[in-house]
């Protein structure tokens, strides 16, 4: 996170535990009276509109009084990470062991950057991922239904959960 969103992130994250709520990520977008501060906030089940309401109204005002949000006027959005919610530290990976996950690698792995498969394990910075069969195409090399793929979580790009129903 960068150095400036420091004091946010503490806030925010004093608030979330006063409430049995995690922090999953903070950004701060835009210039001038465009700016965006956007927390995403989480629980075991899932957070209501009411958390996010009861959160956004307590976490602006310590923003405001602590004048914790530097550069003027801004405006602070407070949601869920959703079904397809992004998937970046290791407590992310370790958290949805199991799950249904959709990832890019910076480097080919097996001659692939993108994979989608179940989540078997995360250890000492590793992932083990089931992977989905996919036919051969232009893009990517074929891959076989039930294969494993070993991934470093330092050659991941991007990871999202894959909405199960």
């Amino acid at each position: 996170m960068a150095a400036g969103l420091d004091k946010i992130e503490e806030i925010a994250e004093r608030v979330a535990k006063s409430s049995g709520l995690e922090v999953v990520e903070v950004e701060l977008r835009g210039g001038g009276k465009a700016r965006m501060l956007r927390i995403y906030i989480d629980k075991p089940g899932g957070v209501t509109h009411d958390d996010c309401s009861n959160f956004s109204r307590e976490v602006g005002t310590i923003f405001d009084v602590e004048d914790a949000v530097p550069g003027g006027s801004y405006t602070l959005e407070v949601s869920s990470p959703g079904l397809d919610r992004k998937l970046s530290r290791p407590a992310d990976f370790e958290r949805f062991t199991g799950s249904l996950v959709r990832l890019m690698t910076r480097d080919p792995v097996d001659g692939n950057r993108h994979f989608e498969g179940r989540l078997e394990s995360f250890h000492d910075g590793r992932l083990s991922l089931e992977l989905a069969g996919r036919k051969k195409s232009k893009k990517h090399a074929p891959v076989e239904a039930g294969a494993k793929v070993e991934i470093d979580l330092a050659n991941v790009e991007k990871a999202n959960l894959v909405p199960e129903f």
